[in-house]
């Protein structure tokens, strides 16, 4: 308030007083609301918090989780501590479960209470039941904290009177009921882990007889293990119920537990990958085989990592982690990996983009820039070509995808096309016939394709008369495609000579040197 009365005192008009009122009011509510140092923000930090101050056997600080404002000082110092152990015995030994409460800060609103209660727990003594409830109470102005309600305190006692020694512990040696580990008699650990490993060699039998009962046996050998671990974390989860540990070390197995659980998940669907990709690339064109030989497995790793990176992430965000910030973090972490990696996260895209467009094949004949080879390879980071002269040309794929590739295996056909050059003095009826005879070779030929006009005198030079041949050879085999064109071009020669006439000779010029000034003078 002082700055607006040095505002009014300073002459500033109403608008820039306002403003003041406008920047403060956007203060306000932009700041985050105060923690509290003990944790009760929400209801299931507020039990958790209180747990671990029990566990700690500092039951003055539990105490405060206990709204014990209607209780006088002395008796909040005889009785609080002492409410505080009892309820721990209750939320110990109990099926309580921490995780049905709220972690919002406002509670659940849709549990029929009221805003600012949260059921507990519940007991029954002598038939009747009791609700435990929490109460969301404002300490000081702009704080509130969830604590133990004042109405559920004296039902604490009653309900404590409801721990007693099961059957089996008062017949197990005392020393293992009252030594305890992580607030939990050490027989309960001792329980969970004799009944661990025995659900663990079950599980395996069970898996064994259920990939044995579908059938082929071998293609279903690999579920073994992510069957069995889903199998054991299921039956020991159950066991838990028979001898359960106190609410955090419960609370930390479940956890776990759960972890396993979504690990065995995306396990078994990782099988399932390595399984279509098996079926896939069997099925491939060979020359595509070779290819995907660098591709499959890079491809089906990084799947199967997006699988158990997913079930990680959904699993934490179960618990109440902020996954946001972990997949920040990863974002992070990748941009600064691909600028150290430029030239190689380069090469790995240019394999990926010549896999993936299949310009050529492994075993093509190509032309890439100015030079020919056949394709020997095509990796993630550079493929390699042999080239006429019997070498190995190895290119970076970065490059390699970037040049202009001519594939000369994919052709269905070849084409033919020499050019005749006949000689000068060729007389019209000599033309007709040698582009008659010619035509007649072509299409008599079954395996030379042929246009309208295959044959056709194109033009008068100084020194000949040219003639184009244009038609395809139906073969992409360039062994027999020089084969044919050997037979044709022969066949060719045969009919200009028998039309009376020849192919023109080259002109050569004979450019006599300049004469000196002094020869001439």
């Amino acid at each position: 308030m002082r700055q607006f009365w040095n505002a009014a005192r300073a002459g500033l008009g109403l608008a820039s007083i306002a403003a003041l009122f406008v920047a403060a009011a956007l203060a306000q509510t932009s700041s985050p609301p105060p923690k509290d140092p003990l944790g009760r923000d929400d209801p299931q930090d507020a039990i958790f918090q209180f747990l671990e101050a029990c566990h700690a056997r500092n039951y003055g600080k539990a105490a405060r989780y206990l709204d014990l404002r209607k209780m006088t000082p002395a008796e909040r110092a005889a009785q609080g501590p002492e409410l505080a152990r009892q309820l721990e015995d209750l939320l110990d030994d109990t099926s309580f479960d921490i995780t049905i409460l709220s972690r919002d800060p406002a509670g659940d609103l849709g549990d029929g209470l009221s805003p600012a209660k949260e059921h507990l727990a519940t007991f029954t003594v002598n038939g009747q039941k009791m609700e435990l409830e929490l109460e969301r109470i404002e300490t000081r102005p702009g704080t509130r904290v969830w604590e133990v309600s004042p109405d559920s305190l004296p039902l604490i006692p009653k309900a404590h009177q409801l721990l007693r020694e099961t059957p089996l512990e008062s017949k197990l040696p005392q020393v293992l009921v009252n030594f305890e580990l992580f607030d939990t008699p050490i027989w309960r650990w001792i329980a969970l882990l004799i009944a661990g490993v025995i659900l663990w060699f079950v599980a395996g039998g069970v898996a064994r007889l259920l990939t044995k009962a579908v059938h082929p046996v071998k293609a279903f050998r690999a579920f073994r293990g992510p069957v069995r671990l889903v199998l054991a974390v299921g039956s020991f989860r159950a066991a838990m119920g028979l001898a359960p540990p106190s609410t955090l070390p419960r609370l930390a197995v479940e956890r776990g537990l759960g972890m396993l659980l979504a690990l065995g998940l995306a396990w078994a669907a990782s099988v399932v990958i390595d399984r279509l990709a098996t079926r896939w690339h069997t099925r491939l064109d060979p020359r595509a085989q070779a290819v995907t030989y660098s591709m499959l497995p890079l491809g089906r790793q990084v799947v199967k990592l997006l699988l158990f990176l997913l079930a990680v992430l959904s699993v934490a965000s179960a618990w109440g982690y902020n996954t946001s910030g972990i997949l920040a973090g990863l974002g992070v972490g990748g941009l600064a990996f691909a600028l150290a990696a430029q030239k190689t996260i380069e090469n790995l895209f240019g394999g990926i983009s010549v896999i993936g467009d299949r310009p050529v094949l492994v075993g093509d004949f190509c032309r890439f820039g100015d030079r020919q080879g056949t394709v020997s390879h095509i990796g993630l980071r550079s493929t390699r070509i042999r080239t006429l002269d019997r070498t190995i040309i190895s290119i970076p794929n970065g490059q390699f995808s970037a040049m202009e590739l001519e594939n000369f295996s994919v052709r269905d056909k070849i084409w033919f096309h020499p050019a005749l050059s006949l000689r000068r003095d060729t007389t019209a009826e000599q033309m007709l016939r040698v582009l008659g005879s010619v035509e007649r070779i072509l299409k008599e030929h079954p395996k030379v394709e042929t246009g309208a006009l295959p044959v056709r005198f194109v033009g008068v030079a100084a020194g000949a008369l040219n003639v184009e041949v244009f038609a395809y050879v139906k073969t992409g085999d360039g062994d027999e495609f020089l084969a044919i064109q050997q037979e044709l071009l022969l066949k060719i020669l045969q009919a200009v000579e028998q039309a009376g006439t020849a192919l023109a000779l080259p002109v050569q010029e004979n450019v006599s040197p300049p004469q000196s000034s002094s020869a001439s003078a």
